[in-house]
């Protein structure tokens, strides 16, 4: 699929071998950390020019907007690349859930021991 991202801004990303870029979402004014999802050029494109997150779903293959289902919406404030260019940060103002399973964040399962 062709995309419409700027020119300039994909030919920083380092994509995975099937296209993708991680994406953490962050809540813009707690520093929480919600989800990690997965874009490509299209779904960074419709990010930015929405104003609201859009994944590829790794098991459906196909695009999906964050809370057009669930109504759990996250409304974009800033999309920043690391230094590396392969993971980007979106810190968004996160509606109701960002979790599948219903819990705000999807970092609260399971905190793994340190130290053994």
């Amino acid at each position: 699929m062709t995309s419409d991202l700027d020119p300039a801004i994909a030919a920083r990303l380092k994509r995975s071998p099937d296209g993708l870029i991680p994406a953490i979402a962050q809540q813009y004014d707690t520093g929480e950390v919600l989800m990690l999802g997965w874009m490509d050029d299209e779904a960074l494109h419709r990010t930015l020019t929405t104003g609201r997150c859009t994944y590829w779903s790794r098991s459906r293959r196909e695009y999906w907007v964050k809370g057009d289902t669930s109504g759990h919406v996250q409304h974009v404030r800033s999309v920043a690349l690391d230094c590396d260019a392969d993971t980007l940060l979106v810190k968004v103002d996160q509606v109701g859930a960002a979790c599948h399973t219903g819990a705000r964040t999807c970092f609260d399962a399971d905190v793994l021991p340190l130290g053994q």
